[in-house]
């Protein structure tokens, strides 16, 4: 590999980072924002920076940024909150976004209470983004377990001006005149929460995470209960849970070159992983069988993976990464066949992300 692989593991108490060349030796470095919950840090792919949502208890939210992969931060933009006498708050940072590569000043940040942020100067400073907060259905938007939060956010490489979000409890909405409006696309999710007879509203779906595949239109979302699939850029979407030992969970991550596959962590009662066995499921044939990838990880085990803490690279075979509610962080080099510890006793995982090295 001609670039070092570095994980961003965002915990309960700060942000860590682990280096390795290999993928199967991994140096600890850190950690930043010692004491402070991180739910997202990301490296900008146009610039190489990297991005974190700080979330101090102290100062509030704000979104830093180094440019020296993690030797020094900055102290972050301003105005990421909504205005004076609001009702609702913006109390974390959930969910960031890098722009297109033809406006690299472009950034976007995802917020509890579920809000959408906009920089323009690549993070000095944020505007909130008319129409979400605004939207006709937004009155039914709900508190998840997790808060109610805006935790998923992603444009659509094959269509320029098409962007999503989800949030919790609202749903999947979609956007293709570059945010201008905005329109739910939860046709077919159902809630099990609700009266049988109203188990598939327009909107209101605990929606726990999406990724688009690699081929154009398809998107794969694990909900509350259910995973699904669209063909159509989620104008509908299939029920493909079939198979699992639970259509609970948190995570679901798309194969970044085989539409065909996808990645699932199930959870069962008091989420946990079904029979204390934590297994990543895979599926080759988009849903239609899956197949338990656990060579490595541990039995007998009372944690979770949360809706961030699953991450795959870039390289051939994929490299898979996910960090547990009880600290542990496990790697993949081989798409999910073997998993190694990289570390034990970390703070709460809420989130990992992929970032290069030279």
């Amino acid at each position: 590999m001609a670039q070092d692989v570095v994980l961003l593991v965002g915990t309960a108490k700060g942000l860590f980072r682990f280096r390795s060349r290999d993928r199967h030796s991994w140096q600890e470095e850190g950690p930043d924002f010692l004491g402070a919950p991180i739910y997202a840090a990301v490296q900008d792919p146009r610039s190489g920076s990297l991005l974190a949502g700080v979330n101090d208890i102290f100062y509030g939210p704000s979104i830093r940024r180094s440019h020296d992969l993690g030797a020094t931060w900055d102290q972050g933009g301003c105005d990421l909150s909504y205005a004076p006498g609001d009702p609702e708050e913006v109390l974390r940072v959930w969910s960031i976004l890098p722009g297109p590569a033809d406006q690299p000043d472009l950034l976007y940040a995802g917020v509890e209470a579920s809000g959408l942020f906009r920089s323009l100067d690549g993070g000095d400073s944020w505007q909130e983004v008319d129409g979400i907060r605004s939207h006709p259905t937004h009155e039914q938007w709900a508190s998840g377990f997790g808060g109610k939060c805006m935790h998923t956010l992603a444009m659509d490489p094959h269509r320029p001006g098409r962007m999503f979000f989800a949030c919790s409890t609202g749903g999947l909405y979609r956007t293709d005149d570059g945010g201008n409006s905005w329109e739910p696309k939860n046709q077919g999710i159902r809630c099990d929460f609700m009266p049988e007879d109203q188990r598939f509203p327009e909107v209101g779906q605990c929606v726990h995470k999406f990724s688009l595949a690699a081929a154009p239109d398809r998107l794969y979302l694990q909900n509350h209960g259910g995973v699904y699939r669209s063909d159509d850029g989620g104008d509908s979407w299939i029920d493909i849970g079939q198979g699992l030992p639970s259509d609970f969970g948190f995570p679901v991550l798309a194969h970044p070159r085989r539409p065909d596959t996808a990645y699932v962590i199930p959870l069962g009662e008091g989420r946990l992983p079904p029979a204390l066995q934590l297994a990543v499921h895979r599926t080759d044939d988009a849903g239609k069988t899956w197949r338990a990838l656990q060579q490595g990880l541990p039995a007998h085990v009372f944690t979770g993976v949360l809706r961030d803490g699953f991450r795959a690279d870039a390289h051939d075979p994929l490299g898979l990464y996910l960090g547990t509610t009880s600290g542990s962080l496990f790697a993949s080099a081989d798409e999910g066949e073997r998993w190694q510890v990289v570390a034990d006793h970390l703070p709460r995982i809420h989130s990992v992300a992929v970032a290069y090295a030279p």
